[in-house]
């Protein structure tokens, strides 16, 4: 009695039988020497890897071995190749195992790949081959600048991937919601989420990062970062001297400007007045040599960017030498003065002290004479 071929038994089968099952029946079946089966591996590969297709052989005897790609066209016959393809190559032809890879795997080579052994009766199955492409470094889209008291809307972007990636904003640690949307560009797909945050001058410089996750990256992931951006109206302060100034010091005034964009053009003046001639400027420094009375008066700092503009003033009051010598020797005097008035006081404490402690000793001596006479 001839075995029964087990591919007839294989075409049988329900639908939902798994490849393993598939495998162990074609395993059970062929008991005898002359059963002939093959058996195929699923691959997974990453985009650009190499994949390695085996078409396991059992009880092989020397029949016809064919491998045909997904588009059923013929790769290696018997170990000769068929197909001008360089990227496939045969590794092994043995009477248990035949393989072949194949190298700068791209999406477009994904399917089942056939291994086909030609006996009496047509054995074959199907290695399917997955294709896994990873997101590259995602990138981050600004539709409109940034401006202090306004909103910010960020669209990170995985432009590729295979499945889909997953993003995720962050910033300081926490995640910041987005609304995620997904385009299937046939083989792969395209993946952007985006936020929309309010922003305050405090923001600017803020760090924020986008996160791409993927089932072909494992525990790692695809990070870009992004610092905000945020414009806003200038701020401006004069830093004061110290001291006193008198006649024939020098003056140097300190302009402290902020704002984003930094303003390149600082602008010093006179109120009601022009700079005096001995008045040098470099940058945000002012600075007058010699002072004399003249230079007395109201001096300006000015600057401003697109976004605003901001000033501060210093009142510059020069004393003449005279005149701060007599302000320092009236302060002795006025010393002298207040220690004189407190020794007044004390003394009409004392005296005050003495009269009333001299009139309560009176007052105790006429109550004792009547006791006196009594005895």
């Amino acid at each position: 009695m001839r075995p029964v071929q087990s591919s007839v038994l294989c075409r049988l089968l329900p639908g939902p039988f798994s490849l393993a099952l598939r495998s162990l029946v074609l395993v059970l079946l062929c008991i005898t020497p002359h059963c002939q089966a093959v058996q195929a591996e699923n691959v997974t590969v990453l985009e650009g890897g190499t994949a390695q297709i085996s078409c396991r052989l059992q009880n092989y005897d020397g029949s016809i071995v064919v491998i045909q790609n997904p588009r059923r066209q013929t790769l290696f016959f018997n170990g000769t190749r068929a197909l001008k393809d360089d990227r496939f190559q045969m590794v092994l032809f043995t009477p248990r195992l035949v393989r072949i890879t194949l190298t700068n795997v791209s999406v477009f080579d994904e399917g089942g790949y056939f291994c086909q052994l030609y006996t009496d009766a047509t054995h074959h199955q199907v290695a399917t081959l997955s294709v896994l492409v990873p997101p590259e470094i995602p990138t981050v889209e600004v539709k409109q600048e940034a401006v202090e008291g306004g909103e910010v809307e960020l669209t990170c972007v995985s432009p590729r991937s295979k499945p889909a990636a997953t993003l995720r904003w962050m910033r300081n640690g926490r995640e910041i919601p987005g609304v995620v949307s997904q385009q299937d560009n046939g083989k792969t797909f395209s993946v952007s989420s985006t936020i929309r945050i309010p922003v305050e001058r405090k923001d600017n410089g803020a760090a924020l990062s986008c996160e791409a996750f993927h089932p072909a990256l494992g525990t790692q992931r695809r990070l870009r970062h992004y610092r905000l951006d945020v414009y806003f109206a200038p701020t401006v302060r004069i830093v004061p001297p110290s001291g006193i100034l008198r006649e024939g010091d020098s003056l140097t005034l300190t302009c402290s400007v902020t704002g984003n964009p930094l303003p390149r053009n600082i602008q010093w003046s006179k109120i009601n007045d022009t700079l005096p001639e001995r008045a040098e400027i470099s940058g945000p420094t002012l600075q007058i040599s010699r002072l004399s009375q003249s230079h007395n008066g109201t001096y300006l700092c000015q600057a401003q960017n697109n976004y605003g503009r901001a000033a501060d003033h210093y009142t510059l009051l020069v004393y003449d030498p005279g005149a701060v010598v007599e302000t320092h020797s009236a302060v002795p005097y006025a010393v002298i003065g207040g220690v004189l008035a407190l020794l007044v006081f004390t003394v009409i404490c004392v005296l005050i002290v003495t009269i009333w402690c001299s009139v309560r000793q009176k007052g105790s001596y006429r109550t004792r004479e009547p006791i006196l006479a009594w005895y």
